[in-house]
């Protein structure tokens, strides 16, 4: 092999390096003439060191002046050729950078590989705009390693057409988060990382689709639609509604399967993460504890079923305070009203939750649509009943796995998508949810979680430093900007970063999926990007045809 030579000189100079350390990023004087308005935070930069590359990211800029007295008595507005004269000698710019790797560029080619900085560039290294070489050899690109390892999901700032990509086979390894304002395009970010995924087969999805936008056709705040996952990828992805009805007068479409949910299949820790939403104090959700000690999977049954007259009956039966057990009975009471939800016993009844456990065994993934009950409370309970359910089948067949040591028995690579993430996951109750488990736990059950917020503030700090990849759209909230970067190196260079980012398609993405931060300009979700997509189904055939053939799966 030809050793690696030492690279040429690059085009687009920025500047040159004057100061720096290693724990506070460097500093660049601008050439002068570079103009400070186009130099962009997040914008990714190459320093071209003696004997290392360093691949950096702007933080800040700001401008200078030599002598004061400059700044005391500046040029007038009409005196043009004074401030042509006074610029880059007596006025500059300087602009802080952070380098995140390093890479030997003198020849030595068995070190030529990317790694932490460990140093910083010398005196007058020049720093240059990175290229689409250099952008290709941190990030990867989809067409390397058999072409379904990397997934394109932005381009750099200020360099449009060269694709930024995430590693999917390290983002599902982990627990990963999407935080960012209302408004940001929390909804299209997810899209693009569940969509990568699935073409890719790197992981199962769960969806809990709490205002209908992943399965079918979603209306953009534009007025426009946009393709959903069961358009996208019509054999690998399947609809599992909550309000059948209502996702066939929106979509002219029926889904996969109809959902029920039976009172005997919800357990006391179910009710737990509830407590805020219900406004039920603990005595009344430990209540239910007492409850099923008594009456066993039939302890919601029993207490919705009791007449009001005969609660202090039931109270003393089980051990509870009489108010608490009817405190607890009319917070739980309204659920009956809802068709999806059935009070009778559901033995001998299909197990909807069974066909959803059976199509995730099968490489299908699941959008869970809510349709009209998109209430927090129904969210809620009924995410926690699933997830449940779910956790503890992928415990077993791990356990299956690990004793068989066969790859057929190998469970998929599951990623659950949760949104309103917080409610499950804030201080207090995280320890006790299942969603709180899989994010500390389940990684070596093959489950992650995809969590998607606005109030990364409000999610318990045992969960946050276990997210493995952040994508960081706009946040306001000094508190919100603090929490999404918990656990992060250079957490106080990337700060400033976070407070420049545009509210549409802008959003920094760092950790593990990702060899260093970056901003990057996402992804945009239209017809090009479903033509890059359509490949990986089924071609040859109309979605119609497609859609028949899965409705077979379950009917």
């Amino acid at each position: 092999m030809e050793p690696l030579r030492r690279p040429p000189e690059r085009p687009d100079r920025l500047g040159v390096i004057t100061h720096g350390s290693l724990s506070q990023g460097v500093e660049m004087k601008l050439e002068a003439s570079e103009s400070i308005e186009e130099v962009v935070a997040g914008t990714f930069v190459v320093i071209q060191g003696e004997k290392y590359d360093f691949f950096s990211m702007i933080t800040d800029v700001r401008i200078d002046a030599a002598n004061e007295n400059i700044l005391l008595h500046p040029p007038s507005a009409e005196n043009n050729l004074l401030r042509q004269i006074l610029r880059g000698s007596g006025t500059y710019a300087t602009v802080t950078l952070k380098p995140m790797l390093m890479m030997r560029n003198d020849g030595l080619q068995e070190l030529a590989e990317v790694q932490p900085v460990k140093t910083v560039p010398s005196h007058f290294a020049a720093v240059y705009r990175a290229t689409a070489e250099d952008v290709t050899r941190i990030f990867g690109h989809e067409a390397n390693e058999g072409g379904n390892r990397y997934f394109q999901v932005g381009e750099p700032l200020g360099m449009p057409g060269i694709p930024v990509c995430m590693d999917l086979d390290r983002l599902v390894e982990r627990s990963n988060a999407v935080f960012g304002k209302t408004g940001t395009g929390k909804t299209f970010l997810t899209r693009l990382l569940l969509c990568g995924t699935i073409k890719t087969g790197k992981a199962v999805n769960l969806v809990f689709d709490m205002h209908s936008e992943y399965g079918y056709s979603a209306r953009k705040e534009d007025g426009t639609f946009v393709k959903g996952l069961r358009e996208l990828f019509p054999t690998r992805v399947v609809v599992f509604s909550l309000d059948p009805e209502g996702t066939r007068k929106r979509t002219q479409r029926t889904p996969d399967c109809d959902v029920y949910l039976y009172a005997d299949q919800i357990e006391p820790e179910d009710i737990l993460p509830l407590q805020e939403t219900l406004n039920l104090n603990e005595t009344a959700a430990e209540s239910s504890f007492l409850l099923q000690r008594k009456f066993g999977r039939n302890w919601l049954l029993q207490l919705l079923q009791t007449p009001e007259t005969e609660l202090n009956d039931l109270a003393e039966a089980v051990g509870a305070h009489p108010a608490s057990l009817g405190a607890l009975r009319r917070k739980l009471s309204p659920f009956e009203r809802y068709s999806f939800f059935k009070t009778e016993p559901s033995t001998g009844k299909r197990d909807v939750l069974e066909d959803l456990l059976e199509a995730l065994r099968s490489q299908k993934s699941v959008v869970f649509e809510f349709g009209r009950y998109d209430d927090l409370r129904v969210y809620m309970l009924v995410a926690q009943v699933i997830t449940r359910r779910v956790r503890a089948a992928y415990e077993e067949m791990t356990t299956t796995y690990l004793q068989t040591q066969n790859e057929a028995d190998r469970p998929p690579q599951l990623v659950i998508t949760i949104e309103e993430a917080h409610k499950f996951l804030m201080p207090g109750i995280a320890r006790e949810t299942p969603f709180g488990k899989i994010a500390r736990e389940m990684r070596k059950y093959f489950v992650s979680l995809l969590v998607v917020d606005q109030r990364p503030s409000a999610i318990d700090e045992e969960v946050l430093s276990q997210i493995g990849t952040r994508i960081i759209a706009q946040l306001n909230d000094d508190k919100d900007i603090a929490a999404a970067l918990v656990g992060t190196r250079d957490a106080g260079a990337l700060r400033q970063v976070l407070a420049s980012l545009d509210s549409k398609q802008q959003a920094l993405i760092l950790g593990h999926a990702v060899p260093m931060p970056i901003v990057v300009k996402t992804r945009t979700y239209d017809d090009a990007f479903y033509a890059a997509l359509r490949s990986s189904d089924l071609p040859g055939q109309d979605f119609d045809s497609l859609d028949r053939n899965m409705k077979q799966w379950f009917y």
